[in-house]
């Protein structure tokens, strides 16, 4: 499948007329013997307990968009060895994958430690996320590859799943690179940016 067709079964994703509900539980009261569901504050607070590395998944401009498209996301992992996959987590109501979903390819530009502030530039929805950013061309895909990045890799759309309010979206590998210099990775834990700390 090629970038376009990736890029139109991800869009179809985005549709709920076209995403195949999962059969419903059967639904009932709880009653006063059981726990309740699970409090979506303390949910937050529990996994926040769990440190991410923290990324910028950028992808270049589609026809229907003016520049291109990116967004901080902590919710990325490596998948798959062979073939090569990776995969993010988006939010279903977010404004930018549909950008990203019309590209039909991304690079993910893995933070370094002094990267804080461009997390929080591109955590901001609305804003020209890319003014100021210097960047250049990701070899396969064209995506802004962010200087200064501990890492980067570079994918096309592979996959597009449903789970709960968000989507896992899967990457196949087609290039990828890191500083010569092993760069700190920008972390991410109980709410706030963290560093690796020095071993004793």
């Amino acid at each position: 499948m090629g970038h376009a067709g990736a890029a139109a079964a991800a869009v179809r994703y985005l549709r709920p007329r076209a995403v195949e509900p999962l059969p419903r539980p059967e639904l009932r009261c709880v009653r006063q013997d059981e726990r309740a569901p699970v409090d979506p504050a303390e949910f937050r607070r529990v996994l926040g307990n769990f440190a991410t590395g923290v990324t910028v998944i950028t992808a270049p401009a589609a026809e229907a968009d003016a520049g291109p498209a990116g967004f901080a996301c902590q919710s990325f992992a490596s998948l798959s060895l062979d073939p090569p996959l990776v995969c993010f987590m988006v939010g279903r109501t977010s404004t930018t994958w549909p950008r990203i979903a019309r590209a039909g390819v991304f690079c993910v530009n893995v933070l370094s430690a002094d990267q804080g502030e461009l997390c929080r530039a591109f955590a901001v929805s609305g804003a020209d996320k890319f003014a100021g950013v210097p960047y250049d061309a990701a070899p396969a895909s064209g995506s802004p590859r962010l200087t200064g990045t501990a890492a980067w890799i570079d994918c096309t759309i592979h996959a597009v799943h449903t789970g709960g309010d968000h989507l896992i979206v899967v990457g196949r590998v087609t290039a990828l690179g890191s500083t010569e210099e092993p760069a700190d990775p920008l972390l991410f834990h109980r709410g706030q940016f963290a560093r690796l700390a020095p071993q004793a």
